[in-house]
């Protein structure tokens, strides 16, 4: 197996896996705090990196059918969320192509100021 190659997100506040501390997205990724995944609360991103994606699934879910892949940690593979790639509800269109990652299988941490 090959070298892994991660990217790194910038920003002032980074999440990142919880497993391996592979830093994920950053605090201006971030939509919303207001969603449930398996293991309790889950945090919608706009952009996240260094992920794995598992195949298309049809799930119903709180707020209707969607299409979605598992998401997984590039460097540990760890599952972290998932990713909706459709929603059949109109309602739940902004959720496409946004990730879902699961408050208990990540962490927040400082990250650094631009230097701008």
């Amino acid at each position: 197996m090959g070298r892994v190659f991660l990217d790194h997100p910038g920003g002032t506040r980074i999440y990142s896996c919880a497993n391996c501390d592979t830093p994920l997205t950053n605090r201006a990724e971030l939509v919303s705090t207001r969603f449930t995944g398996a293991t309790g609360r889950a945090f919608l991103f706009n952009k996240v990196v260094n992920l794995r994606f598992s195949d298309v699934e049809n799930r119903i879910m709180l707020t209707g059918r969607h299409i979605v892949r598992d998401v997984s940690c590039k460097n540990c593979n760890t599952r972290l969320g998932w990713i909706y790639e459709y929603a059949t509800e109109e309602s739940q269109r902004y959720k496409e192509g946004r990730v879902i990652l699961e408050r208990a299988l990540i962490t927040e941490s400082e990250g650094f100021e631009d230097s701008e």
